[in-house]
Order: C-alpha cells, then structure tokens, then sequence
C-alpha cells in the first residue's frame, strides 16, 4: 500500500499560482500512473491531469489545460501540478493519485486505487 501525502495548497488571488506536490512512500513509485482530482463542496471528483509511468505523455481536462502542468521525478518519488493562471473555479480540494494497473493514464471514468489525503485550494476573486 502506497501511501501519499500532498502539500502545497494555500490561498491566492485569481491570476496567481500555485505548485502542489505529492510524496509518495512507494520505493516503485516508476510502477504508478500518477495523476491528479478535485472536489469542490456538492460538486462531483473532477479529473484534472494524468502522467504515464515514466513521464513520457500527459493529459488534461480542458478546464484546465494550457493553465497547469502535471509533471514527476521518479528518483525523488514526487509528482507536482503547477497551476498557474488560477480562477475561481480551480477552488477545490486537490487529491494525488496512484494507480499500478491503468495502462498508460488516468481520465474522468476511472477510480484509482490509492489517493492522498488532499490539500486545499482557493482561489479568491
């Protein structure tokens, strides 16, 4: 069981970055498609961004591409999201997610098997 801890969340104003991280305990951590969710209060988990096993492809949600960046170092059992550009909208808890089964990425229709405890995000006006 891999165990995985974000940080990085906090409060900024619409425009303003922020960079979150996720460490995981994994010594196979290479072995985890990775990738990132959120949940705003009464809205549905929200798929956000995915990273193949080796870094080599990534995917977006529209609501968010061309503004974040996922991204993972293997040596240091991290993955990252760089969120720039934020809006109000991004305001949710962003949760870190690994998967050891998924073939190459995550999406909306998957339910990955292991997740962090999530952090906050919010974005104010």
């Amino acid at each position: 069981q891999v165990q995985l801890v974000e940080s990085g969340g906090g409060l900024v104003q619409a425009g303003g970055s922020l960079r979150l991280s996720c460490a995981a305990s994994e010594r196979t951590f290479s072995n985890y498609v990775m990738g990132w969710f959120r949940q705003a209060p009464g809205k549905e988990r929200q798929f956000v961004a995915t990273i193949s096993r080796n870094g080599g492809m990534t995917y977006y949600a529209d609501s968010v591409k061309g503004r974040f960046t996922i991204s993972r170092d293997n040596a240091k059992n991290t993955v990252y999201l760089q969120m720039n550009s934020l809006k109000p909208e991004d305001t949710a808890v962003y949760y870190c997610a690994a998967d050891p089964s998924t073939s190459q990425a995550m999406s909306q229709r998957v339910t990955p098997r292991y997740w962090g405890q999530g952090t906050q995000v919010t974005v104010s006006s």
